[in-house]
């Protein structure tokens, strides 16, 4: 029913079986000595791509802090630099590669120092700052380097312990299109970097053509007045007459130095800062990134399926289970029944096999086939669902064959029953990358649900407690209003810095972000609930919910977040209910994971449920309505003051 009650259960359910007729004779078992090899085979902790990012980031904070940049001038003015666009966007993107494609991250670790190179030449190097850049860079194609190895060590011994026998892709495996999603996004961000590009164009020819027309002037800065406002302006007084110019940098003209002008009626420009398109440029950089990244991944990810379509690839008999949580498929050796120990993690999503003729494989989506069976879309959006929603049973291990030898990077295939109530056998496919099973910074899987005491079983809990007369009661503590303050003093800081200067752009924030902040405030100081005789009453922000007993089929705490699920429709979430991390860390139990455990104990144990109802002033009350009138009184005054 919940994680925790079925926690017993779930280790003494024997993994649901494989039926014999879609295990390929001959599959080799990978048996946890084997699989130990493989993981103790992980790249050494210097190799960790944290590093060599932090190294990178910092070498160049430091090269772009020892050379700042140079001064806009006459003969130099500040115009479109659209090869410096692209170091830029090469110098973000390769830390994202060094993460998540090493073979990639080669080509950016080597263009940006070329780049360097056949800008100052090889001279630059000789600064320390750049110098230092150089190592870094030279660090981090080390460590990449060294994963490649370690990959390919991992893949060797795979193939060591999968033997001689080798299978073909089952067929629904063969017609798995991978990175679909990924090259739509990716060519929706390029086509807007390309408007940005096409805009910024624009503005250019707009001055250039004004600019030719326009009486050009040579004068001197007698005043900078320094705004308040984005734009400073420059007091130039030039062939007897005083002109106001818009300038970005004022620093780079004091008082006293020479400027050129360009006049046309009350238009007025400096042609060392002919125009303004930092916000277009900026566009193109985010955009040309981020659609690369997407773009870089779809192709990989059709590259190494298309290799596993290619061959017969090499077979293991392994169990594997789905998390709950997020929905990360953990592969566990074929002797270890219990799921104690996990060897590797990836996402996957099922492949259908696709009843159709080859010509329609351009209607097929990424999910799957939607043409090959009507039940694809139902499948995939239940488990999407059941993702999102949480708080069920945890899945069963199930005997499962992965085809294809995995390393750190790799894509694999896997064939294990659908369901333990189901004799249906589903033919999975990764969607992202094998990872080892690592414990590390982040906890996921079985590791995740460690605690410094191991987790109470809703009878232990039941056996410390007793029936009540009146409503049992749980309510915001200490940490919970804490958390509440400190977002209300976010809000009101928020709504006082984005319209203390009037009306802008990032009213925009305003809109989106308030709500959710009032309903994070609101139900951190106020969250509250009442079980009593029927059922459960439920306070979160903005009303007061009553789920009977019947209807509840579980009850999680999970990050900061009480949820209690009911039969057939949405679960009830209440958040954030506090701050357990820092709870724990003070060796205090979270109070909202006490609530937990108790209205688990009282879901199980009917016997402790109290014996009457609660009253109208037991069952909370909302606060969301005020508070939400009082933001907007609080941003009335802001607008009124400033």
């Amino acid at each position: 029913m919940c994680r925790t009650c079925d926690h017993n259960a779930r280790v003494s359910r024997p993994p649901v079986p494989l039926p014999a007729e879609h295990i390929p004779p001959g599959t080799a078992d990978w048996r946890t000595p084997d699989a130990q090899r493989w993981l103790a085979a992980v790249p050494a902790l210097w190799a960790h791509p944290l590093w060599a990012i932090l190294a990178w980031v910092l070498s160049i904070v430091w090269e772009l802090e020892a050379g700042p940049a140079a001064a806009c001038t006459s003969a130099e003015p500040c115009g479109t630099d659209w090869p410096g666009i692209g170091v830029a966007g090469l110098m973000v993107l390769t830390p994202y590669w060094v993460w998540r494609q090493p073979r990639l991250a080669f080509a950016g670790l080597a263009a940006v120092p070329a780049a360097l190179v056949v800008d100052e030449g090889f001279t630059a190097f000789a600064r320390p700052s750049a110098l230092g850049f150089l190592l870094a860079v030279t660090f981090a194609a080390a460590g990449l380097v060294h994963r490649l190895a370690v990959a390919r060590r991992q893949r060797s011994l795979a193939l060591e312990a999968a033997g001689t026998v080798v299978q073909p892709l089952p067929a629904a495996a063969r017609t798995f299109r991978r990175g679909r999603i990924s090259f739509v996004l990716g060519g929706l961000l390029w086509a807007a970097a390309g408007f940005g590009f096409w805009q910024a164009h624009q503005v250019v020819d707009a001055y250039e053509e004004r600019a030719a027309g326009a009486t050009h002037l040579s004068g001197r800065v007698t005043a900078v007045d320094w705004g308040d406002e984005d734009t400073d302006v420059l007091t130039v007084t030039a062939d007897g007459r005083t002109h106001h110019v818009d300038t970005a940098f004022p620093e780079d003209f004091p008082v006293g130095s020479r400027v050129d002008i360009v006049v046309d009626g009350e238009w007025k420009a400096l042609v060392a800062e002919p125009y303004d398109i930092f916000g277009w440029e900026l566009l193109v950089l985010g955009g040309s990134v981020a659609g690369l990244a997407f773009l870089a991944n779809g192709a990989a990810g059709r590259l190494l399926s298309r290799r596993l379509a290619r061959e017969p690839l090499p077979v293991l008999n392994v169990l594997v289970r789905e998390d709950d949580e997020d929905g990360r498929t953990w592969v566990f050796a074929s002797d270890d029944p219990q799921g104690l120990r996990p060897i590797l993690h990836f996402h996957s999503l099922h492949a259908f096999e696709d009843e159709e003729d080859e010509e329609e494989d351009d209607e097929e989506e990424e999910y799957g086939s939607e043409a090959g069976d009507d039940s694809a879309d139902a499948v995939e959006l239940r488990k999407i669902t059941e993702i999102l929603r949480g708080g069920g049973p945890t899945p069963p291990l199930r005997e499962a064959v992965l085809y294809g030898a995995p390393y750190a990077g790799a894509e694999v295939v896997f064939v294990a029953r659908d369901d333990a109530d189901d004799d249906e056998v589903a033919v999975e496919c990764s969607v992202d990358t094998v990872k080892p099973a690592v414990a590390g910074w982040r906890k996921r899987g079985p590791w995740r649900r460690d605690r410094e005491t191991p987790p109470r079983t809703a009878d232990e809990v039941a056996a410390g407690m007793t029936r009540t007369e009146g409503p049992r009661v749980w309510k915001a503590h200490g940490f919970s209003r804490a958390v509440g303050l400190f977002l209300l003093l976010v809000e009101g800081g928020g709504i006082w810095a984005m319209l203390d200067d009037g009306p802008s752009w990032t009213w925009l924030f305003l809109i989106a972000g308030v709500p959710w902040l009032v309903t994070a405030v609101a139900t951190a100081l106020t969250w509250r609930i009442t079980a009593d005789r029927d059922g459960l009453w439920v306070t979160g922000a903005w009303r007061v919910r009553r789920i009977p007993w019947h209807v509840i089929t579980s009850v999680v705490h999970s990050e900061d977040t009480l949820r209690v699920g009911r039969a057939e429709d949405d679960s009830v979430d209440v958040s954030p209910t506090g701050f357990a991390w820092l709870e724990r860390r003070l060796r205090r139990e979270p109070a909202a994971e006490r609530a937990a455990d108790e209205l688990r104990a009282l879901l199980l144990h009917p016997e402790l449920r109290p014996a009457q109802e609660a009253a109208a002033g037991q069952q909370g009350m909302p606060v969301g309505p005020p508070l939400a009138a009082l933001s907007v009184l609080w941003g009335a005054a802001v607008l009124l003051l400033g």
